[in-house]
């Protein structure tokens, strides 16, 4: 199958989506499919993978995201030979997937990544906050009947899109990950070469440094749990516009030196660092199914989250991990026994690495073709007659 991958931004971004698609890209092409990349901006950037099509595009702000609304002839030829079209952004591919996808008699799948109500500020800029709500309740529906089917990846993100008021079939299909890179990683640090603790416990987070990964409730948790174990650490990866906010604060709270910040990372070493760890704690309520918990279990690392769609759909009480109510004060005290009990920690352990077996990319993306096949047999007669006359 020929099957367009469409998102509003791709590398050099980095973020949960792109790692997802890139991964998806590849099974695809391992299974002997043919997927392309139709992306927005970053027109200069040199890929490392054959069929990424970028169309050009005026920035948004300093987001990463730019604004386009419309593909140009290249890219509209391109997406009429296509057998699917996969949006992976709503807003802008979105909507130019969903006026040309009928008009080609080619079917459009959606995969909602993204708490768009608790992100709105970083993928709606334009609209006041008050807003926000509103206009997600009136666009949602409307842009999910467009589509041929809305895919969810956990049953708490399907949950929120009901809320929403889409209508129909939403199928749930989890995110996929690289299982065999988190399990045995190809590069390889120190916990002395970063200046970490080699007696005592480590804590990590994956995530972009900003206030909608909660990350001050986060600080605010472990503040209290230095005191009782002098030795812990806290390893905060990921790269963000406020980054060096969270680090001043860190030192406000007195505990800088017990809190490491390491910037953005290539995804490549991502193993290496999540192997340095002993757990993986998180604060964020805005996530779908986040891939960096995914790889953490498939590290072997045990995660403590926050009760909320996409971590309570994953963490599992007692089996691979804590989830606890939207507190900071229960959040640290599990995180202090978690840094106290390497017997516990131990266990859960085993329970991550068996859960994420679930999520290995090619399991996933299995599921995908099936749902790629089905929506091809169904696809609008006349699509196949204009395919047909155009390869006399």
């Amino acid at each position: 199958m020929r099957i367009a991958l469409l998102l509003d931004a791709y590398k050099p971004i980095i973020n949960g989506i792109t790692t997802f698609v890139s991964l998806h890209k590849r099974a695809l092409e391992e299974a002997g499919h043919e997927p392309w990349i139709i992306t927005l901006g970053h027109t200069d950037y040199q890929d490392d993978e054959f069929r990424v099509v970028r169309s050009k595009a005026v920035p948004l702000s300093n987001t990463g995201y730019h604004i386009n609304f419309g593909y140009n002839r290249e890219i509209r030829e391109l997406l009429r030979t296509m057998d699917i079209l996969h949006v992976h952004h709503p807003f802008l591919s979105g909507a130019m997937a969903t006026t040309l996808g009928p008009r080609y008699g080619v079917p459009v799948l959606f995969t909602s990544h993204t708490r768009y109500d608790l992100y709105a500020q970083q993928y709606l800029p334009i609209l006041p906050a008050t807003m926000s709500d509103t206009f997600l309740e009136t666009f949602f529906p409307a842009f999910a009947q467009r589509c041929s089917l809305v895919i969810a990846p956990s049953a708490g993100i399907q949950e929120v899109l009901r809320r929403w008021g889409v209508q129909g079939r939403i199928e749930v299909v989890p995110n996929g990950i690289e299982l065999e890179h988190f399990r045995a990683p190809d590069w390889h640090t120190t916990r002395s070469a970063l200046g970490l603790s080699e007696t005592g416990a480590v804590a990590v987070f994956v995530g972009r440094m900003s206030g909608e990964k909660n990350i001050q409730t986060l600080l605010r948790a472990f503040a209290p749990v230095t005191s009782e174990c002098p030795d812990a650490h806290l390893l905060m990866i990921g790269g963000g516009p406020e980054l060096d906010d969270f680090r001043k604060l860190t030192q406000e709270m007195g505990i800088a030196s017990q809190v490491l910040f390491t910037g953005p990372i290539p995804y490549e070493h991502m193993p290496g660092y999540l192997a340095l760890a002993d757990f993986f704690v998180t604060a964020s309520v805005s996530e779908v199914h986040p891939m960096t918990v995914l790889e953490a279990m498939a590290s072997g690392l045990p995660v403590l989250g926050i009760d909320s769609p996409g971590i309570s759909d994953t963490v599992v009480n007692g089996h691979n991990g804590f989830v606890v109510q939207h507190d900071y004060a229960a959040l640290a005290l599990k995180m202090l026994r978690l840094f106290s009990e390497p017997e516990l920690r131990a266990s859960l352990a085993a329970g991550a690495r068996q859960t994420s077996t679930l999520y290995d990319i090619h399991t996933t993306t299995q599921r995908y073709v099936e749902i790629y096949e089905e929506q091809v047999r169904q696809r609008r007669p006349a699509r196949r007659r204009w395919w047909t006359q155009g390869r006399r």
